[in-house]
């Protein structure tokens, strides 16, 4: 995916989010780190771009999900990121969690049980720019940027200007997203 490829999948996502959820009323955008965060902050522009009535800076935040996950004892271990949710909290809202991959769903797991330690929303989307495939978990995406079928051998590489880029690491001029060689990338 090029970066307009990426941009045009966000415009569509937030279409059918504001489509499935009658507008924007009650709506919370919850980026999951590294890469779901700016996808939300982006995500959260086009909407309000789209329903003036949505505010992005009162309905977008990041859940950390690092103390949650079931793998700490097999993998390195990652800072834990600050969890930073709008001030309306989340009781009562419907949630809309943003991830860059869906892959076996452990990361998705483990949202959801921080999410519970943060209130009780009265529903929880997910929202995608890739899916992968290789569930572990009964878990899918309610919106998808784009389904990209892969072998376990593989991982998705995505790239954003604001993790990856000029200010990052000087590498990555502009978003993509790639298929690599296993260790290449996620």
């Amino acid at each position: 995916m090029s970066a307009a490829d990426i941009d045009r999948a966000l415009t569509r996502i937030a279409h059918e989010i504001l489509e499935a959820h009658r507008g924007s009323q009650g709506l919370v955008l919850l980026g999951i780190p590294r890469r779901g965060v700016p996808l939300a902050e982006r995500l959260s522009r086009k909407l309000s771009q789209i329903d003036p009535a949505f505010n992005a800076d009162a309905s977008t935040g990041e859940l950390d999900v690092t103390l949650y996950r079931d793998d700490l004892r097999r993998s390195t271990t990652r800072m834990p990121s600050p969890t930073r949710l709008p001030d309306a909290g989340i009781d009562g809202a419907t949630v809309v969690l943003v991830d860059d991959v869906l892959y076996s769903g452990r990361t998705i797991r483990s949202a959801l049980d921080a999410l519970n330690d943060f209130g009780r929303p009265a529903a929880v989307r997910l929202a995608v720019l890739v899916d992968r495939g290789h569930r572990e978990l009964p878990i899918r995406a309610d919106y998808v940027g784009k389904n990209l079928p892969t072998s376990t051998s593989e991982r998705v590489q995505v790239r954003l200007v604001e993790i990856d880029g000029p200010d990052g690491s000087g590498e990555v001029s502009e978003d993509a997203v790639s298929i690599a060689e296993q260790g290449a990338g996620r």
